[in-house]
């Protein structure tokens, strides 16, 4: 018997290596195999701060994207992030309407669109610092 053939067996018995039982589909004389991925359908419930998540790690931890991806974990941490991001986005949002009041939105509703506004840019800032570009 061909040696590396008995190594590739002693290998495939020391790591519990079980053959997977894949199925195929005929696409014009192409066997394409049928997979499964769970993460997909975690994809469609992202919101900003997931999908904002997604791009940095697939263009700044490429690896540690390609890891999650492969074992089907991404959406799954892409989820958790974004929960938490929305989260903290209402402590910090509830942290500056104490220290920094809205003024009264009918006496003068440019200033406060303009607080609003600057308050939520903040929140922003500080949740891409603290979960999303980490």
């Amino acid at each position: 018997m061909n040696s590396w053939f008995c190594y590739r067996q002693q290998f495939k018995r020391k790591r519990g290596h079980r053959d997977m039982k894949l199925t195929y589909t005929n696409v014009n004389g192409y066997l394409i195999p049928n997979l499964t991925y769970k993460s997909g359908e975690q994809m469609e419930q992202l919101g900003k701060y997931g999908f904002l998540r997604r791009d940095y790690l697939k263009n700044h931890r490429n690896s540690t994207y390609q890891v999650m991806l492969l074992q089907d974990t991404i959406g799954e941490h892409l989820l958790e992030v974004d929960k938490a991001a929305r989260e903290r986005e209402e402590v910090i949002l509830k942290q500056l309407e104490e220290k920094e009041p809205l003024p009264d939105k009918e006496k003068n509703q440019m200033a406060w669109v303009r607080a609003a506004n600057q308050h939520r840019a903040i929140a922003e800032e500080i949740i891409l610092k603290e979960l999303i570009y980490v």
